[in-house]
């Protein structure tokens, strides 16, 4: 396999991950979650996304689709990279297991689904608000919560160029 094929490889569909999640399992491999729309790939998400791959042996990044970003009002110009290349930048991630698109507002039936034993988001949220926390501490899961890496946005990087335009 060449190494673009096996960047590809790791996005997957949901039938595919069903069947990888349930080796991992089985393999006793401690599967790491989070989500988000990375849409411009930054130093703040390549710390975050390691330190989340930190927390386990397999981290599952779930990517909000294209239509996902636009419900959850971002800006009229996001995302910024469609969701085919941003599914391949991040898979490109040494660290990252998997990718996985989802559709919805939220990741919770992703979660459901995949039953992590480490869900994981940014520094913004407290754990108990994040989504899926139920469903990973019913199981006896971890729930945590990176600290951002100041300074680094998707949103202060889309300003930044806009003002350099000027």
């Amino acid at each position: 396999m060449t190494k673009p094929e096996f960047i590809k490889s790791k996005i997957y569909k949901w039938e595919d991950l069903s069947r990888a999640i349930a080796i991992w399992k089985f393999k006793d491999n401690k599967i790491v979650f989070t989500n988000g729309c990375f849409d411009i790939l930054h130093k703040g998400h390549v710390t975050y996304l390691s330190q989340a791959a930190d927390l386990g042996d397999i981290l599952i990044v779930g990517l909000n689709s294209d239509e996902s970003v636009k419900k959850l009002h971002k800006g009229a110009n996001r995302p910024i990279q469609d969701q085919d290349s941003r599914a391949l930048i991040l898979a490109s991630l040494h660290h990252v297991s998997a990718v996985i698109l989802f559709d919805e507002d939220t990741p919770a039936e992703l979660i459901k689904n995949i039953q992590p034993d480490v869900l994981v988001k940014g520094g913004d949220w407290k754990p108990e608000q994040i989504v899926g926390y139920d469903t990973v501490k019913a199981r006896g899961g971890d729930v945590v919560s990176i600290e951002f890496v100041p300074g680094f946005s998707t949103t202060a990087i889309e300003q930044k160029i806009k003002g350099s335009g000027n």
